[in-house]
């Protein structure tokens, strides 16, 4: 009885707070209170707003042939290069659709922007007032979108990348990540630390539709967009994008880190920090692979983009290459010199960027 009556309060304040959104009223976001946040803030904020550099100073660090290729059966992975993204831990990456730009923000509350066209390095103003979580690009487009510890998502056009043109308001708590639907491209999705999962229509500037089920990591579903996938502890939901119904997938038992979707939208993996798992969609959500850790924590993960069964984990300073479906083969490469906290690949391009707790961006292929 205690159940079914918190249940249905629950859902009575959850229609109040979207009708809050859909009236039009502004929902003010208030200085984050949780005092965990100052352990992620860095000092050093010394930066200018806006600055660049061309391509041929990107900071480069001199390594070892073994460091800077990795050759194992034929398979080459190598580092194209590496800039120095932030003077804090860089936390979130994520490349435009065609691969012309790559941006990537942290603990320093701005996006570092390279254009891929004329290899520039752009800063983008500070509109957010503590850490940024995520960052994602619209599909075929400029624009992307930051979430923030300071409870906003804002939205920017990297080639203007001066101000940001939008802020949404309306998470109680901080927002942990956020992401585009690929056809719907209007369609927004964010997620914050109170399990909450918010739908927004970006051109209304409004939040449609309010739900639970992800603390960590959204992910749309690549190509259809049927489904969202949704990360909360050590539970990974798909929650089916039109009917809001879900399908949990089991298997971790620590907390999940990342997620992330393989090219087709077939196939969705996850790492915690000491496995890593590959389920399939087409097969009722069922875990087809497994790969447990040697020692060295899992944070992050993507599909490599141009071998699509291969997983590239981030671990603490080292990548590692899993192929599963190639006698569970792996390769180690030293990589960075802290957390690999994000990843993330261009099929355009078959590029992959690491991101770092060491302040630095890689690029590899």
């Amino acid at each position: 009885m205690d159940t079914t009556r918190q249940t249905a309060e629950k859902q009575q304040k959850d229609q109040q707070q979207l009708q809050l959104h859909k009236s039009g009223r502004a929902v003010e976001a208030d200085k984050p209170s949780d005092e965990n946040v100052e352990a992620f803030l860095s000092s050093d904020e010394n930066t200018a707003d806006v600055m660049s550099n061309s391509f041929s100073i990107l900071q480069q660090r001199s390594r070892s042939s073994t460091g800077n290729k990795n050759e194992h059966g034929g398979f080459c992975f190598k580092e194209l290069c590496s800039f120095r993204a932030s003077n804090t831990k860089v936390l979130c990456c994520h490349f435009s659709s065609e691969g012309k730009f790559l941006a990537s923000a942290g603990h320093e509350k701005k996006a570092m922007i390279l254009r891929g066209d004329d290899f520039e390095v752009v800063t983008s103003g500070e509109g957010h007032t503590s850490i940024i979580t995520d960052l994602r690009f619209k599909p075929k487009s400029s624009i992307f979108a930051t979430s923030s510890f300071d409870r906003t998502v804002q939205i920017w056009d990297a080639t203007r990348p001066i101000r940001s043109l939008l802020t949404l308001k309306g998470h109680a708590e901080q927002v942990t990540s956020l992401d585009f639907h690929p056809r719907k491209v209007n369609l927004m999705c964010s997620c914050d630390r109170n399990d909450q999962i918010f739908l927004w229509n970006v051109d209304e500037s409004a939040c449609t539709r309010i739900s639970k089920g992800a603390s960590r990591q959204v992910r749309f579903q690549p190509q259809a967009g049927n489904f969202l996938a949704a990360a909360s502890g050590n539970a990974i939901s798909l929650i089916d994008v039109e009917t809001n119904s879900q399908l949990q997938l089991k298997g971790h038992v620590k907390d999940v880190r990342s997620i992330c979707w393989d090219t087709t939208g077939k196939y969705i993996a996850a790492v915690s920090e000491d496995s890593a798992q590959i389920w399939s969609t087409v097969s009722g959500g069922n875990c087809i692979h497994e790969f447990h850790s040697n020692g060295n924590k899992f944070e992050s993960c993507t599909f490599h983009p141009g071998y699509s069964q291969m997983l590239v984990i981030g671990c603490y300073k080292a990548l590692e290459l899993w192929s599963p479906t190639d006698g569970n083969k792996t390769m180690t490469v030293d990589a960075h010199d802290g957390i690999i906290s994000a990843l993330a690949d261009s099929p355009s391009t078959e590029t992959i960027a690491s991101a770092s707790h060491d302040n630095f961006v890689k690029l590899w292929k």
